[in-house]
């Protein structure tokens, strides 16, 4: 039996779903630069979130986001993942929040 990644599975669709949504203006610019992931607290404060709503989103603890902030430690790359797809989408951390 083979063993799937609920959480890899929840980012592709995601993914999909965002890059469906506008397809010819997000897509490309995923592509040309698919590592570019911005800065956690920039990230937050672009998509109107607070500290708690923002690790909400990601999975993680406060404290993890405050570590992210000040350059402490670094997002998994499942969180920068969904760091991108919440970048290409702003509203999709409200939508998670729901």
């Amino acid at each position: 039996m083979e063993f799937k990644d609920p959480m890899g599975e929840l980012l592709s669709s995601l993914e999909q779903i965002v890059l469906s949504r506008d397809t010819i203006k997000v897509a490309p610019a995923l592509q040309a630069q698919p590592e570019i992931v911005p800065e956690p607290q920039r990230l937050r404060e672009l998509t109107g979130m607070k500290i708690d709503e923002f690790a909400r989103v990601m999975g993680v603890t406060v404290s993890s986001v405050k570590k992210w902030e000040t350059s402490q430690s670094k997002p998994s790359a499942t969180a920068r993942k969904l760091m991108q797809l919440l970048h290409a989408n702003p509203r999709l951390g409200q939508q998670l929040l729901e």
